[in-house]
């Protein structure tokens, strides 16, 4: 279905992808850093689970959708943007209960999944990618749902994998990233600032 070569090329590509810092980079980092290894793993499956999501609805059309309306596009741009701000908010602690306002402080692991989730979800820019990727790799006429299972697989897959190498690394920075006093402070506005800039550069940047 594939040759060796181009599945090496799509390999190459998504790897330079998930080596770029962005949201979702931050999120798994920021978590981990915060509320430890399990955190950021649970993050880093939500975020598994809306590009699986993603992936399928590239191959339903859906980012035909959005290049054809530009309006439901940036709609969307802007919801994910506001979702990154309010995530910046909530990393600083404003109106928590001593610094309850962390990342996941006291909701658990399924807070942390359903935040990968929606952070990568409300992320159109992610839809497009999996739209202008994917099809540059298929073969018409030689099973489209089977190719897009495996080329999915693969971009699932490897953006787990580096998610959890990220996790596993932040976690060790847990005990420096302490939720109290002035060093606790100034972690959480490092920490928020890298939401706030990825919330600005998604609003920013054309499509």
């Amino acid at each position: 279905m594939f040759h060796l070569s181009d599945l090496s090329v799509f390999v190459a590509a998504l790897v330079a992808v998930y080596l770029v810092p962005g949201p979702d980079m931050a999120l798994v980092v920021s978590t981990s850093a915060l509320r430890g290894l399990h955190g950021g793993l649970m993050v880093a499956a939500g975020l598994a689970a809306a590009r699986a999501l993603h992936v399928t609805l590239a191959a339903l059309g859906l980012a035909a959708l959005f290049h054809t309306h530009p309006l439901l596009f940036d709609g969307v741009r802007w919801l994910g943007a506001a979702y990154l701000a309010w995530i910046a908010w909530k990393v600083l602690g404003v109106g928590g209960r001593g610094g309850g306002g962390d990342v996941d402080a006291a909701q658990g692991g399924l807070a942390a999944l359903r935040r990968g989730f929606l952070t990568n979800l409300l992320n159109p820019k992610a839809l497009m990618f999996c739209a202008l990727l994917l099809p540059q790799f298929l073969s018409p006429g030689q099973g489209m749902a089977g190719q897009y299972l495996v080329l999915g697989s693969l971009l699932v897959g490897i953006g787990a994998l580096f998610d959890g190498a990220y996790a596993l690394a932040a976690s060790s920075l847990k005990r420096r990233f302490s939720t109290t006093g002035a060093s606790g402070w100034l972690s959480r506005i490092v920490l928020s600032s890298l939401f706030g800039m990825a919330a600005v550069r998604l609003v920013l940047n054309e499509r």
